[in-house]
């Protein structure tokens, strides 16, 4: 004669799992900050009249990914890992040349008179860049003005901008600031949808 088997209580199993659950939501941190890290513009009030702001053509460096994901750089085509030499020499411009960005003395607040770049970025892409290789060209471009902010910081604090207080991180983005325009991709016609 066989014995009957006896079930086993589940409901606290159940439980235990509940609180297991609990533990685990509470004590796990999420990673909040993931994505593009960028600032946009305020928006601008409805009754303020739109300025044109003629920007000298020397103080444009226009970056352009197309459909094939080539880049093209001041006209002239290049690989990815030279675009940030190429961003920072044109912001710097170290030996004066003509063809580079102006710099025009500034007031920095806590700092004095420095000699700030006017150069612009200019973002372009077409609709078939891939998202891949957009990321790739805007991370350079990031890196070449945090590079510019590293070399600032330690020539005149002794530390990377990202060690610096907020007051002195605020002098450094006064002296190297971040203008990257992003312009909206272009509709090239090339590939079908």
């Amino acid at each position: 004669m066989a014995r009957p088997v006896q079930e086993i209580n589940a409901g606290s199993m159940a439980d235990i799992a509940f609180l297991l659950l609990i533990f685990f939501l509470m004590v796990t941190t999420m990673d909040i900050e993931a994505g593009l890290q960028r600032r946009l513009p305020p928006m601008p009030d409805e009754n303020q009249k739109q300025d044109d702001v003629q920007i000298n053509r020397r103080n444009i460096l226009i970056v352009r990914i197309n459909d094939a994901d080539r880049l093209f750089a001041g006209g002239q085509m290049m690989d990815v890992r030279q675009l940030k030499e190429k961003a920072k020499e044109f912001l710097t411009n170290p030996a004066e040349d003509i063809n580079l960005s102006e710099k025009e003395e500034k007031m920095i607040e806590g700092f004095g008179p420095y000699p700030v770049s006017k150069g612009v970025i200019s973002l372009q892409n077409t609709r078939g860049t891939s998202y891949k290789a957009y990321i790739e060209v805007q991370n350079e471009l990031v890196k070449a003005v945090n590079e510019i902010r590293d070399e600032f910081s330690m020539l005149n604090f002794g530390k990377v901008y990202t060690a610096l207080d907020e007051d002195k991180q605020r002098i450094v983005r006064d002296a190297i600031p971040q203008n990257i325009s992003e312009a909206e991709p272009k509709d090239t016609g090339s590939k079908k949808r």
